[in-house]
């Protein structure tokens, strides 16, 4: 049949997909659907299932090594989807097989990790959300996006949208920490960034928010653990930032491992069918998470495979990462009619129009162009960025007596902490195809910012190398050895840097603890290295994926950072903040707790019956420490301080869907310039259901000179005062609510307003 025939035939409703790809314009302005309602037409039981399939591998000069499934499996249209596969020139060998041998000619979709960055590595997402700067962030993802696309990938598996309460849970890294309302203004970011503005744009790729739902809620912060809360948590913190995502435009969404209430997340039709889809109207596709069907048999709820995948299709769960489920086990049960042919067609469904939307049936090569990966990856340009995000994500959390920024005329400086030379670490956890020989240690980046001083190193606690237990061990030896070294140099120099922490294997997934102290034997050679340096400016810097229980750093270290892992940039970017290239901005988007025993803990608690109050026995406290949190969320420090005044509302009564403007002058009352973190918080103070003590509804970065000052306007609207009464619906009750501008959740102003019929 002539490529004119097969143009006019599409024309009618069923075109061949192969033809659809040689007369690319011919369908660009047709309706979707009816491209992919004729190519489904066409499609076998196992043709469909294979759209539903993903497999992982790496590809090699001799053939496939994927754990099932090959090239045959790829000619017979059994794979729609593979991960890990990474390389324009490779994925462009792979695609051939499947548009060019199989009988349909479906393109493949290649999906990857790609969280924070690609080559170019940002800093891990928990660090991102301390810019509080969804701008940057999206930034990041666009240009992380952009280097996977010139890598041959179409698809990763972020962002990690998950709010977390609970530090110990070692996946707080991949997130934005505790906050609602924060997690879903970078969840739209993300997915901006990630998705662009066109996915037709072969720069874009396909984003998913993860994990749905609530994973981040796991009982005791261990991995992968039950969860179980009520519809009211579910829907005031965790689906919010899902909600987010979806509003963005989010093509995929992933499933979580846990439970809740007694249902595992990847078979609950009530999640993916009546909430995602029905209620929210998402028109993307649902995938497992890896092996998570195949774990219902785990859960207790299924029979055999076959069960376990019948019943997350049934669900709504589009496609099986890695299992093989639906291609191995669902065939017989569509021949037998107990699963619907009709579920079976629209998962099958959903999977060909994301391939239609990223542009693959037109040119299934788009993303398989090696000029442009190699012009692409690590641009300097890209460097930049990462550079610049990972400037603004340092928190400074105490400066007594102005010890930083550090003077660029030492004539000698200690850096002690085997961290401090870690160029894998820096790169965190989940940084895809980053390299640590391209990555700059934090000990490099010092040695470059300041040439003339003399640089001198002592690991003192082990360097962590080898296998995860290997580095897990290292990392909690009490091994001593090194103490002398270190003390020796902070003698010798004339200000010191304690770099300690986490090696990152201690963060992510399956990267649980159950203390949040510092990891073996580092507050001992803290307290040693103090002692040594009697009264010279000493600098700690915390390099970690979680919140860490410091209270011994927070009394006596004179300065103290949290630097997260900062990626590729990660040594410039600390050394700008030390030595006052740049005044630090970040502030925390998670609570920094006293001890471990104090979590869950975040700021937007409810009040109880009997709020915490300081020598009343019968109220909610701890008898060892206080209540309170060591550094609240939203704090972080300047090298200027600013000063809030004259907050003022612009009506004191407002209706139920009426707006409220806030304003605020904020000054610059130091002597250097600074950028400060406007922070708006509401309290509901009497409602039909018990509400949060506050909640972040509003936040402003604001750069000021010394002695300016800049007047904050925020809108209030009912959304921000809404709540789910005690019949689940969503409304804003009459009332007063008091509102909080400030630097962080824990001070500020305040003023009062009221809600009328």
């Amino acid at each position: 049949m002539s490529p004119r025939l097969l143009l006019i035939v599409f024309l009618l409703g069923v075109l061949a997909p192969r033809a659809a790809r040689a007369q690319a314009a011919s369908y660009r302005d047709a309706r979707e659907d009816a491209f992919v309602d004729s190519l489904l037409s066409q499609m076998t039981v196992e043709e469909k299932l294979g759209q539903l399939t993903q497999y992982t591998g790496r590809w090699t000069v001799t053939g496939p090594s994927v754990p099932q499934g090959g090239e045959e499996d790829l000619r017979a249209g059994r794979i729609g989807s593979f991960l890990n596969i990474t390389g324009a020139a490779v994925t462009r060998d792979i695609q051939r097989i499947a548009v060019e041998e199989s009988r349909l000619g479906i393109p493949l979709l290649f999906g990857q990790d790609v969280i924070h960055g690609f080559r170019t590595i940002f800093p891990v997402p928990l660090a991102e959300a301390a810019t509080w700067n969804p701008a940057l962030v999206e930034q990041a993802a666009r240009i992380a996006a952009r280097e996977a696309a010139a890598a041959g990938i179409h698809w990763t598996f972020a962002p990690m949208v998950d709010v977390a309460r609970d530090a110990r849970w070692g996946r707080i890294v991949e997130g934005s920490g505790e906050d609602p309302y924060l997690g879903s203004v970078m969840a739209a970011a993300r997915v901006r960034g990630f998705q662009g503005d066109d996915l037709r744009d072969p720069s874009t790729i396909l984003a998913t928010a993860k994990h749905f739902v609530a994973y981040g809620a796991a009982e005791a912060g261990r991995d992968y653990n039950t969860v179980d809360l009520s519809e009211r948590t579910l829907r005031e913190v965790y689906l919010p930032p899902f909600k987010a995502a979806v509003d963005a435009g989010v093509q995929t969404v992933m499933t979580a491992f846990n439970e809740i209430g007694g249902e595992p997340a990847t078979a609950s039709h009530r999640l993916f069918t009546d909430l995602l889809r029905d209620e929210w109207g998402f028109d993307g596709f649902v995938v497992s998470d890896y092996t998570a069907v195949w774990e219902l048999l785990h859960h207790g709820i299924a029979a055999d495979s076959a069960d376990a995948g019948r019943q997350a299709l049934m669900a709504g769960v589009d496609m099986s990462m890695v299992d093989g489920i639906y291609i191995r086990t669902l065939p017989p049960l569509v021949a037998s009619g107990v699963l619907p042919m009709s579920v079976v067609d629209e998962a099958t469904r959903r999977v060909l129009r994301a391939k239609v939307r990223l542009g693959l049936f037109e040119d299934p090569y788009r993303y398989n162009d090696p000029e442009r990966e190699a012009a692409t990856l690590l641009a300097p340009e890209h460097r930049a960025a990462a550079r610049e995000v990972a400037r603004q994500a340092i928190v400074l959390l105490k400066n007594d007596g102005n010890v930083l920024p550090l003077s660029r005329d030492l004539r000698s400086l200690a850096v002690i902490g085997a961290l401090a030379a870690d160029s894998v670490s820096a790169l965190g956890s989940w940084a895809a195809l980053g390299r640590a020989e391209e990555t700059i240690s934090i000990l490099a980046g010092i040695r470059q910012a300041v040439p003339q001083t003399r640089v001198l190193y002592a690991p003192g606690y082990p360097p962590a190398r080898g296998s995860f237990d290997e580095i897990v061990a290292a990392m909690l030896s009490e091994d001593t050895r090194g103490f002398d070294e270190a003390v020796r140099i902070a003698r010798e120099a004339d200000a010191v840097v304690l770099v300690l922490g986490e090696h990152r294997e201690m963060t992510g997934e399956a990267a649980s603890r159950a203390t949040l102290d510092l990891p073996g034997a580092q507050e001992e050679l803290a307290r040693r290295v103090l002692d040594a340096a009697g009264d010279k400016p000493v600098v700690v810097l915390l390099t970690n994926g979680r919140p860490l229980a410091i209270p011994f750093l927070a009394e006596h270290a004179p300065a103290l950072l949290e630097t997260w892992y900062l990626g590729t940039e990660m040594g410039p970017a600390v050394a700008d903040v030390l030595f006052g290239e740049v005044n630090p901005s970040g502030k925390l988007p998670v609570t920094f707790p006293r001890t471990a025993g104090q979590e869950p803990l975040y700021y937007n608690h409810k009040p109880t019956g009997r709020p915490p109050q300081a020598g009343q026995k019968y109220t909610s406290r701890y008898l060892d420490v206080p209540w309170t949190p060591l550094y609240p969320f939203g704090f972080g420090l300047s090298y200027t301080t600013f000063a809030y005044d004259h907050l003022r509302l612009s009506t004191d009564r407002i209706p139920r869907d009426g707006t409220l403007t806030v304003q605020v002058d904020v000054t610059n009352t130091g002597d250097r310039a600074g950028t400060e973190v406007v922070q708006l918080y509401v309290r509901d103070e009497v409602a039909s259901v018990t509400r949060p003590v506050k909640a972040l509804r509003g936040f402003e970065r604001v750069h000021l000179q010394p002695g300016q000052t800049r007047t904050v306007t925020f809108t209030l609207g009912s959304e921000d005062l809404a709540l789910y009464d005690l019949h689940m619906q969503r409304v804003v009750e009459p009332g007063f609510f008091t509102v909080y501008v400030g630097p962080s959740s824990a001070e500020g102003l305040q003023a009062r307003f009221e809600v009328v019929e």
